[in-house]
């Protein structure tokens, strides 16, 4: 058996793709795989979410300092609110977007791998067109001529 990749995340050999998660192992016949398509996504939504949370944590931190101890320490917690929402914000926004590897597989479309690392994406991406390149049959060409 071959082996093209072979990752924390991901394997991919002559035979197989398979996707590893937190809870199994999804396993993709490479000669059963049409239509592989690489795609660029939006944001990561998981971090969508940590990003509102932050956000409304901060507005209600604010509200409650001014309310509590006045106006100047409610200034001063506003400040301190921006600077650490633009550091959320900086942070989220390195590896923001999702790449994904999208196919049919037995007729069905699914996504065979995502990451927001763009280099192990590339690298897995690149295994597995290589994978499938090399999964097709030769063509018989004897006894053909050229016109």
């Amino acid at each position: 058996m071959r082996i093209y990749y072979r990752g924390p995340d991901a394997r991919v050999t002559d035979q197989h793709f398979i996707r590893r998660t937190s809870s199994a192992e999804v396993v993709f016949s490479v000669r059963e795989l049409r239509n592989v398509v690489r795609v660029q996504g939006g944001p990561a939504v998981e971090r969508m979410g940590g990003i509102i949370v932050t956000g409304a944590g901060l507005v209600t931190l604010t509200a409650a300092s001014w309310s509590l101890v006045g106006p100047t320490a409610g200034y001063a917690m506003a400040v301190v609110a921006i600077l650490i929402a633009l550091a959320v914000v900086t942070v989220t926004r390195r590896n923001a977007r999702q790449w994904h590897v999208r196919a049919t597989y037995r007729g069905v479309d699914v996504t065979l791998y995502s990451s927001s690392d763009r280099q192990m994406f590339n690298q897995v991406a690149r295994a597995l067109m290589r994978a499938i390149e090399d999964s097709r049959p030769v063509r018989e060409t004897r006894g053909l001529a050229a016109a």
